[in-house]
């Protein structure tokens, strides 16, 4: 299979942005509205549980592009999206970014999971496609010995790049490594993951 082309200077970059469940969803909202602003087209897909922190239409006002929740629908979903326009999300990116990722969907990904939205899209991105990762979770869940090595598993592939977690105090009270890395470091990694 032959790797996507990169867009050129002069045209729009697609960026597939992937929303996981957990407090600094709400920081995807202001990663879709500055990666708009920098000049990528967006779509956004979300887990369930994500709807739950940011409404979808909250992401859908950002990119004016409909926000894929449920992949696995038959026909056409509640969210407006055919049961297999995953594959066509997948090809359309020319970057993809999960941020926040949570512990669930980082294991989903580095076993080949594929039983919601974001997962299925994830799979089917095409090889060359770059992968951006922004883990966000507690202390304690990022230094599990399984989410660590289900972090190998996905560094052996080769296919995804890290934007790590940062160290400050966490939602839940402790304080360590487990923040969402700042949205201009995120946008950064993301521009330079389609720099020509």
């Amino acid at each position: 299979m032959s790797s996507p082309q990169k867009p050129s200077s002069d045209s729009p970059r697609h960026l597939l942005l992937g929303v996981c469940g957990g407090i600094a969803a709400y920081k995807a909202a202001d990663l879709c509205s500055q990666a708009v602003k920098a000049g990528f087209h967006v779509r956004v897909v979300m887990t369930p549980s994500a709807t739950r922190f940011v409404g979808p239409l909250t992401f859908e006002a950002l990119t004016g592009h409909p926000v894929m929740v449920d992949a696995l629908a038959t026909g056409h979903g509640s969210d407006g999206v055919s049961a297999i326009e995953h594959i066509a999300w997948a090809k359309w990116a020319h970057v993809a970014c999960v941020a926040p990722l949570t512990a669930s969907t980082l294991g989903k990904l580095a076993c080949g999971l594929a039983d919601d939205a974001l997962s299925t899209v994830w799979m089917a991105l095409p090889d060359g496609v770059p992968s951006l990762l922004c883990p966000a979770m507690n202390t304690a869940m990022w230094d599990n010995p399984v989410v660590r090595r289900n972090v190998r598993w996905l560094d052996e592939l080769g296919r995804y790049t890290w934007v790590d977690p940062t160290s400050k105090r966490l939602a839940c009270g402790d304080v360590g490594v487990g923040g969402l890395a700042e949205v201009p470091d995120i946008l950064e990694a993301i521009r330079a993951a389609v720099a020509p």
